[in-house]
């Protein structure tokens, strides 16, 4: 038996690190592949993109967000 250990869950809003505006998505999809990587389905209006966990964080960065 897998036991598949997610950062995130169905339906999370979750914030992507490197965004520079930090728009809110949400998890849809959960894509575990056979070596137990994970790749996440984030909805953002209707643009979809796949994150692997180390791309995206649960609280805004307001640094990111912040211009001169």
């Amino acid at each position: 038996m897998m036991v598949i250990k997610n950062e995130h869950d169905f339906g999370d809003v979750v914030y992507l690190k490197t965004d520079r505006e930090q728009l809110p998505r949400i998890v849809v999809c959960i894509l575990c592949y056979k070596q137990g990587e994970l790749l996440y389905k984030l909805v953002c209006g209707t643009i979809q993109s796949d994150h692997y966990d180390y791309e995206i964080s649960k609280t805004v960065d307001v640094l990111m967000t912040t211009t001169n």
